[in-house]
């Protein structure tokens, strides 16, 4: 089996692991309109509810507590069933944490390039009797 990826081929996070692309992340110094503020994490937010294609723009406070590999580096976020599981064997940049109600998320390091975890809370079905 030729371990190497083909042009054609899918990476193995989504074609064998399962993965689903959520978003990428972008860091920018400059301001942008309609930026969310994360107070938790010293950081701005924006473009994610807009942009058809997942695109996130983040701006950081001086003293925010992210990784600087995370304020300067672009990062790929896929969505997972189990982040545990998914964390496994990985090297962990930032443990699992909730920066809004129904998500948690962790980032781990891949070839020094940051890659963002996102595991949502299953709503319970609405069921009538």
């Amino acid at each position: 089996m030729d371990p190497k990826r083909r042009e054609s081929d899918l990476p193995a996070a989504i074609e064998q692991w399962g993965w689903r692309y959520h978003h990428l992340g972008i860091p920018t110094k400059e301001q942008i309109p309609g930026e969310r503020y994360l107070k938790e994490f010293g950081m701005y937010v924006t473009g994610f509810d807009t942009s058809p294609y997942g695109v996130e723009w983040m701006r950081f406070d001086v003293d925010s507590p992210i990784s600087e590999l995370i304020q300067n580096v672009p990062h790929l976020a896929f969505e997972v069933d189990d982040l545990e599981r998914a964390l496994d064997g990985k090297e962990i940049l930032s443990a699992p944490a909730s920066p809004s109600e129904g998500v948690r998320v962790a980032m781990i390091l891949h070839d020094g390039a940051p890659i963002e975890l996102l595991q949502f809370e299953k709503k319970p079905e609405n069921t009538r009797s």
